[in-house]
């Protein structure tokens, strides 16, 4: 992995006019790293044009989700905001990592590239800036460095770094530490951004609930994110095909293989994939799982069935989803997913979404609700059979937990007898199965329960059976 650049050459006196200093990020770390010998790979010149937006204001938040040894932090954290100041000369950049020590061993090598390069910049450390986590440019920019539980208090910044803010696996597995994570990134982190300020989170994922899950469980849709695991998947950012290495230069595929077989499947996952998992055995064989294209025409019993929820998100939350999942059970037994809407709505948000989908689904598909327990949940049903008058309307309360409730489709997936119809909200699914009973969400999984036990219980419509006229 590339070292902090171009320590070894004397710096210029006279800095370089305007005009000839680095117009884009991609030409200054090339010329920052040509004196070391390297030049930016595919993938870390697809983390430059990220970069580029949050500098041109763009995108305001960026997440880099990148396994470790990808040279990552070399780029966000040392050569980009060096030219940052560039771009922002009187600025301020906050930049944080898991622990003052590493904060401070990113902020040397910054210090160490500006005044190597001084000249190519068009601007130096300001006179009598001796100490390594706070200084000024002489161009009046300013940068702090601190570790995750150091001050902030007095701080403003118009960029926010934060570079590795996990420390190691038994931090991620502590609810303690990923709480105190979470507290001080909104506490303290966001309450020290400027109007307009923009983060850059860089980090390798480690649990599912760690701070890149959390941010995205709660706002996904304010995050631009760029996930690229070690050895490639299908969709790939960079266009690799599945199994291919993210660096081979520097690692390649038999490389990367030899350290998942020693490091086993939980951390490979979560270090290397960027898709962390649960800690324990998963009770769906998503592996067994197949997609199919839809059916047509559609023959056998088909069930829409419902988890419903009524918590909007605001951005501060995790409500639970409304999930809608059509299923079918053909004629020879096998279960389709045909489709799955997924919200979080208001209960008008709710009623609407299903209004419309029974719309869409017609009146030959069941819709079958779950009757939670008491008065409330009685009312709640029969308010929403009467609005779906004219449709087949069925439901019943839930009995045992979650995980009794899962087992008999579990059975179905373990047999092979689970199909998907191929569409953008599989991986989503696939996710959620692979994930239960440890995942932070559960509402697809109680509505597929839902749905197979009410195609189960649905009798197979009489067959007619085809006698020659001699036989009768």
């Amino acid at each position: 992995m590339p070292r902090a650049p171009g320590l070894a050459r004397e710096r210029a006196q006279d800095a370089a006019p305007a005009g000839e200093r680095p117009a884009d990020l991609l030409t200054w770390a090339t010329q920052a790293l040509a004196g070391d010998g390297f030049a930016p790979a595919a993938h870390q010149r697809l983390l430059i044009q990220r970069l580029e937006a949050i500098a041109d204001g763009t995108i305001d938040r960026l997440m880099v989700l990148m396994p470790p040894g990808s040279a990552k932090s070399t780029y966000a954290s040392v050569l980009f905001p060096a030219w940052w100041f560039v771009r922002h000369p009187a600025s301020s950049v906050i930049a944080a990592s898991h622990t003052a020590d590493l904060a401070q061993h990113f902020a040397r090598q910054l210090r160490a590239v500006i005044e190597a390069h001084a000249p190519a910049l068009g601007y130096d450390l300001a006179a009598g800036q001796r100490a390594t986590a706070r200084w000024q440019t002489s161009t009046a920019g300013h940068y702090f460095a601190t570790g995750i539980r150091g001050p902030l208090a007095g701080r403003r910044a118009d960029l926010a770094i934060i570079d590795d803010p996990v420390k190691a696996m038994s931090d991620a597995d502590s609810a303690t530490q990923r709480e105190h994570l979470w507290s001080w990134f909104r506490s303290d982190l966001l309450t020290r951004l400027k109007p307009r300020g923009r983060i850059v989170l860089i980090m390798t994922r480690w649990h599912q609930d760690d701070l890149a899950g959390r941010l995205l469980g709660r706002g996904a849709a304010e995050w631009n994110v760029l996930r690229l695991p070690a050895l490639a998947e299908a969709d790939d950012p960079l266009g690799r095909l599945p199994g291919r290495a993210l660096w081979p230069e520097w690692e390649d595929e038999a490389a990367l293989l030899r350290k998942r077989d020693t490091m086993g499947e939980r951390v490979w996952s979560a270090l290397f994939q960027q898709s962390p998992r649960p800690p324990h055995g998963s009770l769906f064989k998503v592996a067994r799982i197949e997609l199919t294209d839809a059916p047509s025409p559609l023959a056998g019993t088909i069930v829409r069935a419902w988890d419903l929820a009524a918590t909007a998100a605001d951005g501060r939350n995790d409500p639970d989803y409304t999930v809608g999942l059509k299923l079918v059970r053909d004629p020879v037994g096998r279960l389709v997913v045909l489709d799955v809407v997924r919200l979080r709505a208001t209960p008008h948000g709710v009623e609407t979404a299903m209004l419309a989908t029974a719309a869409a689904d017609g009146r030959a598909v069941r819709i079958a609700l779950a009757e939670d327990p008491g008065q409330a949940g009685k009312a709640q049903v029969l308010h929403y059979a009467r609005k779906l008058a004219g449709y087949i309307v069925t439901s019943s309360r839930e009995t045992g937990s979650k995980l009794t409730r899962a087992l008999p489709i579990a059975a179905q997936v373990e047999a092979g007898n689970l199909l998907l119809v191929r569409a953008a909200w599989n991986q989503d699914f696939i996710d959620e199965l692979r994930d239960f009973p440890f995942g932070r969400k559960d509402d697809q999984v109680d509505a597929l329960a839902r749905a197979f036990t009410v195609a189960a219980d649905v009798p197979d419509p009489p067959r007619r059976l085809a006698v020659p006229l001699m036989a009768r």
